[in-house]
């Protein structure tokens, strides 16, 4: 692995996994899934109105601002950390495999069949632990943000008259991004696995379009970057979906650090 984990201060070793994570690639812990929820139906099966729904809600255009977030990535590349192409792309990966797919995606999978279901305490729960385990104020800034935009954008479309969007409105202390994405693939009719699909999708899109401004890159390699983040993300959300309540975790020590550390980074380009 190419991230970094902190060892003692002011030091740093190859890997960005957990303080208790073997420096080993992060795929080898997504290689065999436990069994997790059926499968969902298959593309015949999708409706266009839904496809579509997902592309829109996976799309950079979403007015929900998640272009304007790093992700702790400007920080790596201030600390020189992360200075050239296949190390953005190696940075990217490891925060997919060892932050996105054991938090915010087994989370938004959790959510996605508690809002189908009408269980709102299960939905308040799930909303909690999102704020409870966001590790610096600029990470849990950016799920409330984004999770209020995302619930004003549904209380502004054709399917305003929910309830669920009125109960999502009312999160305390806010609504964060998975809770509200849920929400908001299930007004769309899709199937978990797409649903999880979509948002890690557009959580990549996002921090490739980061990573060219930041290190900076250009337009293939960017493409070269995207690439290998969709060829990931299948087996991310096939972990995601098997995870337990008590197999979750945000633990992420590195990332953690530089996104504390660009809440005070003298030049950015992105918000904290």
């Amino acid at each position: 692995m190419t991230m970094t984990m902190i060892t003692a201060m002011g030091t740093t070793t190859p890997s960005m996994a957990t303080a208790t994570e073997p420096d080993e690639k992060a795929s080898q812990h997504l290689a065999t899934p436990p069994a997790g929820p059926a499968p969902s139906p298959s593309p015949a099966e999708r409706t266009p109105a839904t496809l579509l729904r997902l592309i829109w809600l996976a799309s950079p255009a979403l007015p929900v601002g998640g272009f304007s977030y790093s992700e702790g990535l400007e920080s790596a590349v201030d600390a020189g950390l992360v200075a050239t192409e296949t190390q953005a792309g190696d940075w990217l990966l490891d925060q997919l495999h060892l932050s996105l797919a054991r938090a915010d995606l087994p989370v938004a999978a959790q959510a996605a069949i508690a809002w189908s279901a009408n269980d709102l305490p299960r939905t308040e729960q799930l909303n909690d632990w999102v704020c409870r385990t966001r590790e610096t104020a600029e990470m849990r800034l950016q799920t409330e943000q984004m999770g209020r935009s995302l619930t004003e954008w549904l209380r502004n479309g054709e399917q305003s008259a929910d309830p669920r969007i009125a109960a999502l409105s009312g999160l305390s202390p806010a609504p964060t991004w998975p809770i509200a994405f849920a929400l908001a693939t299930v007004l769309a009719g899709a199937a978990p696995r797409d649903a999880l699909l979509a948002f890690a999708f557009g959580w990549a899109e996002n921090m490739v379009q980061a990573a060219m401004k930041a290190v900076p890159l250009g337009q293939s390699a960017a493409q070269r970057m995207l690439a290998r983040l969709a060829g990931a993300i299948p087996a991310a959300v096939e972990h995601a979906m098997a995870l337990a309540d008590d197999q979750r975790q945000a633990f992420t020590p590195m990332l953690a650090i530089l996104s504390s550390q660009h809440e005070t980074q003298y030049s950015r380009l992105f918000r904290s």
